[in-house]
Parts: C-alpha cells; structure tokens; sequence
C-alpha cells in the first residue's frame, strides 16, 4: 500500500480531505455526507472512517458524527491546501476550465512532491 509520510495511505488521504472539507462551518460530518460527496459507497467511507479513526485523525462513535482530532484538523488542512494551489495552477497558469482541473487536480495531487506544489505555490503567489 502507497504510504504518505508513512501515517496514512494514499487512499485515505481523499476521505480525509472530504471530511475536512465538509467540516468548514459545521460539525455534523456523517458517513452519508462523505458517501454523498464522493459518490462512494456508504460501506466503503464506514471502513475508511474505522481506518482514519484507528490512525488517530477522526473520532467516531456508531451512527455518530465523525468529528476530525487535532492531527486531524491539521493533516487535512495541509492536504486541502495542496489540492487548491494545485487546482489553481491548473486554472490560472494552465487555464484550464474549472470542471476539467478539478478532475485532474484529483487524479494527481497525492503524486506532487511537497517541493513540486512549493514551486507551483511560489509561481502562483509570488511576484
């Protein structure tokens, strides 16, 4: 199994993001949101949540809300960050149109290095 800095697959990583991105403003996260969200399965994000839980990144109680712990909060906060200077580069530097860099954003942002989205962030932000 893909390993990002050894604590989380690869795999996790977008239902870790997903329940940080539905978190914003709210604190009722449900297996049903991020099933939902990422027009998955109910059965898969209920493993996915076990798994991210064991890890340590979410709590989770049966029928409960999954509510992100503090490594939590700040490995999908880095993660989220990634994908939106990765979706604005596609955008603003490639111009790409918004629904098609939205999809390659999510087929290649656990593949970018750290330095690599370092580089796109400086060329987007910096003048």
């Amino acid at each position: 199994m893909n390993k990002e800095n050894n604590s989380i697959s690869v795999s996790l990583l977008s239902y870790l993001e997903a329940v940080y991105m539905l978190s914003d403003g709210k604190k009722d996260v449900r297996i049903t949101d991020i099933a939902r969200y990422l027009n998955i399965s109910k059965p898969s994000v209920n493993r996915a949540v076990k798994a991210l839980k064991a890890a340590g990144y979410v709590s989770h109680e049966r029928y409960g809300d999954i509510i992100l712990t503090q490594a939590g909060i700040e490995y999908g906060k880095k993660y989220f960050s990634k994908h939106m200077i990765i979706l604005n580069f596609l955008i603003d530097i490639l111009h790409l149109e918004p629904d098609f860099a939205e999809e390659e954003t999510s087929k290649i942002e656990h593949s970018l290095s750290d330095k690599t989205v370092q580089s796109m962030e400086k060329l987007l932000y910096d003048e």
